[in-house]
């Protein structure tokens, strides 16, 4: 072993050590930044031949590895847009370029266009719901994702599509004689009972309908009852009823017929059950052709007419209110009546090897040939973790362990520095052997 070669590996262990203090450094100042992992520095020796009776000193090798498996603790906060992810995950973000990547740091906020950003200013990638139901996801790719945006959150109007009502038809009611129902829809049309609901147009407009119960024959085993809807603003205005405008036009321009719709009922007089037909259909002026509406839970008994629990879907227009985020990763518009609707899913993604992902700036990661490729699913599915809103993963830095590491690491770069100064010593000793 030469005088040089114990230089050499002093100078070796020197940087070895160097490279650990600056991941220790890196550490310690990154400890608050959400989602960041730890550098661990590990080192390996590096041999050399040697003779018979000779000895060639070697060198060390350090090597930094992120701890990117491991996770840090969670915080909670009072934002929405805030996300942590309890378990195996990572949420996928782009850049201003569209390039994807991963990344744990889930403090997002909305930029000037409602754009979910976060602080290194990456954006949120999601599956926009807003054409109906969940795109079909590529399994091994980040494709057909777009930036989550929780601006373009307008008002909304539901139309109504169906409905339902329970209650009783008198069984001792007596029979209207025909050409005096309100399918007839003349002057003097007489009924067994009638009631209203709203119903709303494709706008979000109020659409009242009248809805007359009328008995029309009675048999020993059976009853039919005529149920009709009308348009409740075509009414008489004498009369407020009978007879409805037979024609009219609606706002749009489009006419339409009253009544919007009649069909019969038939209840087994042993039981008061409907046998037959038991729901209605009927399209609403401006608004949904076919609407059903049950009558399934109707009977007929010896008691007066009454409604039990009678619904109509749909709703007005409806200012966005707030949003919310749920485990599974959908993101919800909360509407002023409490509704939500659906507007994106939030996928994750994950590697085999997490661990040797490549790691960029901003704590995001790209693939590597190392790491494995991407699999993207949804959070609780598939071995993934559940995703948690108004929560940020912080940094997996514990500040005992890195001071401690700071400290040995000091004192081996001093102990290196003592071999070297031995070796220069030596050295100088060997040159003044010619003086």
């Amino acid at each position: 072993m030469s005088l040089y070669g114990v230089m050499r590996s002093s100078v070796s262990g020197m940087s070895a050590q160097s490279s650990k203090l600056s991941a220790v450094s890196d550490n310690i100042i990154n400890s608050a930044t959400v989602g960041y992992k730890r550098v661990e520095t590990e080192f390996s020796s590096i041999t050399m031949p040697s003779g018979s009776g000779t000895y060639n000193s070697g060198a060390v090798e350090a090597r930094s590895r992120y701890a990117i498996s491991t996770a840090g603790n969670l915080d909670f906060t009072t934002s929405v847009t805030d996300l942590a992810i309890e378990g195996n995950g990572f949420f996928v973000v782009a850049d201003s370029d569209g390039t994807p990547a991963l990344t744990r740091a889930g403090r997002f906020v909305a930029d000037d266009t409602g754009d979910l950003i976060n602080t290194a200013g990456y954006y949120l990638q999601g599956y926009d719901l807003g054409t109906g139901g969940v795109p079909a996801v590529v399994a091994n790719s980040m494709a057909g994702m777009t930036t989550v945006n929780v601006a373009q959150m307008q008002l909304d109007a539901d139309p109504t599509t169906a409905g339902s009502m329970g209650g009783n038809l008198p069984s001792n009611a007596t029979a209207v004689l025909a050409g005096s129902w309100p399918s007839d829809n003349v002057a003097g049309s007489d009924f067994t009972a009638k009631t209203s609901m709203v119903t709303y147009d494709n706008l979000g407009n109020e659409v009242t309908v009248d809805i007359y119960f009328t008995k029309k024959s009675a048999s020993p085993a059976s009853s039919v009852w005529e149920v009709s809807v009308f348009n409740q603003a075509d009414a008489d205005p004498a009369t407020g009823g009978f007879p409805y405008a037979a024609a009219p036009t609606s706002p749009l321009g489009t006419p339409y017929t009253n009544p919007l719709s009649t069909t019969d009922l038939t209840f087994d007089n042993t039981t008061g059950d409907i046998t037959g037909t038991d729901f209605v259909l009927f399209d609403i002026p401006d608004g949904q052709t076919g609407v059903n509406f049950s009558l399934s839970e109707m009977t007929q008994l010896a008691k007066e007419f009454g409604s039990v629990n009678p619904e109509m879907n749909g709703n007005p227009p409806q200012a966005v209110e707030s949003i919310s985020i749920d485990s599974d990763g959908t993101l919800y518009a909360v509407y002023e009546n409490g509704n939500r609707e659906a507007r994106f899913k939030i996928p994750l993604a994950n590697v085999a090897s997490p661990d040797n992902l490549d790691p960029m700036g901003g704590e995001v990661f790209r693939t590597s040939s190392d790491s494995g490729d991407v699999v993207v699913g949804f959070a609780g599915e598939n071995g993934l973790g559940t995703m948690r809103s108004m929560a940020i993963e912080n940094s997996n830095v514990d500040l005992a362990t890195e001071l401690t590491n700071m400290v040995v690491a000091q004192r081996s770069f001093s102990a290196n520095s003592k071999v070297f100064q031995t070796g220069s010593d030596l050295l100088t000793e060997v040159v003044n052997l010619s003086r």
